[in-house]
């Protein structure tokens, strides 16, 4: 899944490497917490390669592709449970305890999907690996911003933001590296165990954040973590004022919205003008971040390079690595430019050129298709007559089939290449594991997702501009409008029902989309989600203003009128034309 960066400009990422260089133990704080962003990143990226060897195992994962969705997909349905009972885990028990936990429960999910005799039980695994995905999601950054000088507080959490999309990267080099060793996937999932342990040794050794402790009157602890911190008494001091009076700021907000339960809070702040019109535009952020497909790119980029032709899994493995890393160049791309071009430009833009991106990655596969190479009696008789797929012998129009109408026919189906040259016509035999064996003795490519295609490095180098499209600006923008968006006393809650939309949105594409590749091809779910990218860059145009730059009381002021893009930049053109 994508996590959220906060904003912090380039003078503030300088001043964090001077303060770090001379206080080394902030750096350490929050490197040792920040490895929780590490696992969060890896965890949602080494599926992607994992799969491709579960399914060779596991004959059973490669035929039904619910049970392929439910095991990318069930990491994502924990991560929301765990984010539920992280947040309530941080009030009561504090970030570093949420933190130890999360570790825990990393560490047992990763042995458990490493030893796993059946993908029930890898399955078993991710549900224990999301539940700590999501309590490192919520306390992670929490955890960070409360223990940084307030100076380097922004870039400190924005470090946290990289360290996820460089785990996702780290799993992808992680997943190459071990293709040839016994064992492949079992060593990819089960690696994710060392941080965590790591994580869970270094945290033993630090503090908890001072402003959990100072929420819980243990005003002393909370003064000398802060010694260590600052270098300063008068620093000390002066953030001891700052959080007496942000704990007391947020005791009477909380009174204000009363000591009901969280649904009596939630039916509140929709009852709320200004915060339903925040929630309005947060929400629809949080949808569209989803809806774009991007995690499908995540989960499934290994799988979604072989739809587009490349049939060899350690190819898969290598041509994916480019878009991690273009995932985590956008992060830092979308850190230097956000506070200069403003949060709903770059989102407008980003959405106009993921459409474009999905649109002609349609249009790539659809040829790809229609071009794939066609199948023949005699090829497909060559490796005996017990061999050729069923569907295709009962075919009454076996004659016109090619390469997509055998796989299309059954999961039972696969394509073996021709010898000479993969684009001449080829065999539809059973997908069983000694006709495999079988075709690749003879120097063939062995086809179960995509067919050979001139048209395959076109579509990886379209999936590159797409994560280009996407990172800089609906990567990471959404989280930053969510933070900015609502009134302060509702700003916990807002920002957590927005969190769940993404989390539950993430949910729904995650496990439907090798379904609807099956049932729509790959042209036409791309094409499903350029639609829905549609949708979502109407609904940022209509609900979602510019905050940057831009006080909380002028946010709250702006959505109390309502926010109308037209009204608005008919009023900018005649100021314009006053001023001249």
């Amino acid at each position: 899944m994508e996590g959220g960066v906060s904003k912090a400009d380039r003078t503030e990422f300088t001043e964090c490497w001077r303060t770090s260089w001379k206080t080394p133990y902030i750096m350490r704080l929050s490197l040792s917490a920040g490895i929780g962003g590490l696992l969060f990143g890896y965890d949602t990226g080494v599926i992607s390669g994992a799969l491709l060897y579960i399914r060779d195992d596991f004959p059973s994962v490669d035929k039904k592709t619910w049970l392929q969705e439910t095991i990318v997909s069930m990491a994502v349905a924990g991560a929301i449970i765990g984010a539920a009972v992280g947040g309530w885990m941080n009030d009561r028990f504090g970030r570093k305890k949420a933190i130890l936990v999360a570790d825990f429960l990393f560490f047992v999910g990763a042995i458990v999907m490493a030893m796993a005799p059946t993908p029930w039980v890898i399955i078993i695994g991710r549900i224990f690996v999301g539940l700590g995905v999501g309590m490192a999601s919520m306390t992670a950054p929490l955890y960070i911003s409360e223990a940084s000088p307030a100076r380097i507080r922004g870039a400190l959490v924005s470090t946290n933001g990289l360290l996820i999309t460089g785990g996702q990267f780290l799993s992808y080099l992680i997943n190459l590296a071990f293709t040839k060793a016994p064992g492949t996937w079992r060593w990819m999932l089960g690696v994710a165990g060392v941080p965590a342990v790591v994580q869970f040794v270094l945290m033993l050794s630090l503090p908890e954040s001072p402003r959990w402790l100072y929420r819980k009157n243990k005003i002393d602890e909370a003064t000398a973590i802060l010694e260590r911190i600052y270098p300063s008494p008068d620093h000390v001091k002066e953030e001891l004022e700052a959080l007496r009076q942000s704990v007391e700021t947020e005791k009477a907000d909380e009174a204000s919205l009363g000591d009901g339960s969280i649904f009596m809070k939630v039916r509140n702040a929709w009852g709320n003008d200004v915060v339903r019109r925040g929630l309005y535009a947060g929400i629809t952020v949080q949808v569209a971040q989803q809806f774009v497909g991007i995690n499908t790119v995540m989960y499934y980029s290994p799988t979604i390079v072989q739809l587009a032709g490349f049939a060899s899994n350690k190819t898969a493995l290598a041509l994916s690595l480019i878009t991690s890393g273009l995932n985590a160049v956008g992060s830092i791309v979308s850190m230097l430019f956000v506070d200069r071009y403003g949060r709903r430009r770059m989102m407008l833009i980003s959405m106009i050129g993921i459409i474009v991106c999905l649109i002609v990655l349609s249009i790539m596969f659809f040829a790809a298709a229609a071009h794939a190479p066609t199948i023949s009696r005699y090829e497909s008789t060559h490796f005996g007559g017990n061999s050729t797929c069923s569907s295709y012998v009962a075919a009454p129009d076996a004659s016109s089939w090619n390469c997509m109408s055998c796989l299309k026919a059954s999961s039972d189906c696969a394509f073996c290449a021709n010898g000479d040259n993969k684009y001449h016509p080829g065999a539809c035999l059973s997908a069983t594991k000694e006709i495999k064996t079988a075709c690749k003795a003879q120097h063939r490519m062995w086809y179960t997702n995509g067919c050979p295609s001139k048209f395959g490095i076109l579509a990886v180098l379209l999936l590159g501009l797409y994560i280009i499209s996407y990172s800089p600006g609906m990567g990471t923008v959404p989280w930053i409008v969510n933070s900015e968006i609502y009134p302060l006393r509702y700003r916990g809650i807002g920002g957590g029902m927005a969190a769940v939309s993404n989390w539950c949105s993430n949910l729904v594409v995650s496990e439907s989309f090798l379904s609807l590749t099956e049932a729509l091809g790959s042209a036409g779910t791309f094409l499903l989600f350029a639609g829905f990218s549609f949708i979502g860059l109407i609904a940022i145009f209509w609900l979602v203003p510019e905050t940057k730059g831009l006080p909380i009381e002028e946010v709250e002021k702006m959505l109390e009128k309502g926010f109308n893009p037209i009204k608005k930049k008919k009023m900018k053109s005649s100021e314009n034309g006053g001023s001249a």
